[in-house]
């Protein structure tokens, strides 16, 4: 019983000493709980209780149903991962800081292209008959050659025969015979001029002459003077200059972002400075299966004929826009297997690795869907290195805490 007493008193004298301690502590300090001081002290920002990479800029509840908790900046450093850097070292460093934005993101795709002829406006030519290229006028590829102007002179019997018979038929007045002659040599390729030089002359040519249908250059030659030639021989093709396309690729990631009629820029290195505005004509309906990229057909007007087929080509796809989105610089991401990051810049020199999930790629711009807010300051330069020593501070933090 009286081993029991004095247990008793043994307890309620250390919780008076105890008290009596706590209270001394308390005066000696001079500030107590409710003080103004610890009213005023910094909010940096808001975080789940039971997820501390969900944070937000205002109170409010988690995903989970709980009150966000604030973060003070004077307990920052006792959080892992935060590291603190003189600002010297900062300096030498060549840390650099940008803010994140909030705004909307432009789908603006960046590839290369090559330039090549309209092909709406080629005229492949042809003969209908069988023969001979007895005078060729025109020569060379890239030649300019005009409407009406003279390509060719063919000799060809079976266009000889056709005439004889047309001439004949004249003779004999049989209006039937006559009639079906003309309409032979329309389907042999003679024209209505020469068959109207035929009623008024009464004699035959011997060679057939063949003419530019429309203005442009000669795309491509595939004969010589004396060569021999039948229907399925590709003579020549004349294209007009003054409507180029330009052949872009988009790389699968960013097919859907393309569309007929969007604007699209092109850039050439000849003439630095200068850009082309034209428009996305037709996107073809299947990828490379090797490159895995979206073949895109854009039309540009080219009246100065300064775009020049085969030239090589900057070009620029302007889509719609994203919505309101957190983007930062792309430079600022750090990519990893299968977390990507950002190394953000909190006051007084300190600097936090945090998980950040991505949205799409505009430019040099990318979207944040989750992790970050508009005007947190982000290390666009140098964050390799903080960020590797913010994940040892981490771990260390972990092992320490780990039983």
């Amino acid at each position: 019983m009286n081993k029991n007493i004095s247990t008793a008193a043994s307890i309620a004298v250390a919780i008076v000493i105890g008290i009596v301690i706590g209270r001394s502590m308390d005066s000696s300090s001079g500030v107590s709980v409710d003080s103004p001081g610890a009213a005023e002290r910094e909010v940096l920002y808001w975080v789940a209780p039971m997820d501390p990479n969900f944070r937000r800029d205002e109170p409010g509840m988690s995903p989970m149903g709980m009150e966000l908790k604030p973060v003070y900046a004077d307990e920052v450093d006792g959080q892992p991962g935060v590291v603190k850097i003189d600002p010297t070292i900062v300096n030498n460093l060549g840390v650099r800081t940008v803010q994140a934005e909030r705004g909307e993101l432009s789908r603006r795709i960046e590839t290369v292209g090559y330039v090549g002829y309209d092909e709406d406006t080629v005229q492949h030519v042809h003969t209908r008959v069988e023969g001979w290229i007895e005078r060729l006028v025109t020569k060379a590829s890239g030649d300019p050659v005009g409407k009406g102007q003279l390509l060719f002179e063919l000799y060809s019997p079976t266009l000889v025969n056709a005439q004889e018979e047309y001439l004949v038929a004249l003779r004999s007045s049989n209006t039937l015979l006559l009639k079906a002659s003309r309409e032979r040599l329309a389907s042999l390729g003679v024209t209505s001029s020469e068959v109207a030089r035929l009623d008024k002359e009464r004699n035959i040519r011997r060679l057939i002459r063949v003419y530019a249908e429309t203005d442009g250059v000669i795309a491509h030659l595939g004969v010589r003077e004396g060569i021999f030639v039948t229907p399925a021989t590709e003579i020549m093709s004349v294209a007009k200059l003054d409507t180029i396309w330009v052949l872009a690729e988009v790389f699968e990631r960013q097919a859907a972002w393309v569309k007929a009629g969007q604007i699209a820029k092109v850039e050439l290195d000849y003439l630095p400075g200068e850009t082309w505005d034209g428009t996305v004509d037709y996107v073809y309906p299947e990828l490379d299966p090797k490159t895995r990229t979206l073949k895109v057909r854009l039309r540009f007007d080219n009246q100065s004929e300064s775009l020049q087929p085969n030239m090589f080509a900057r070009v620029a796809i302007l889509g719609e826009g994203v919505g309101d989105v957190v983007h930062i610089p792309r430079e600022a991401l750090i990519r990893g297997g299968s977390v990507n990051r950002v190394v953000l810049a909190l006051p007084n020199g300190r600097f936090r690795s945090q998980p950040v999930k991505i949205g799409i790629e505009s430019g040099d711009r990318i979207a944040i869907r989750e992790g970050i807010a508009a005007g947190d300051r982000i290390v666009a330069s140098g964050q390799f290195l903080i960020d590797s020593e913010s994940n040892i501070e981490a771990a260390l933090d972990r092992l320490e805490s780990s039983p």
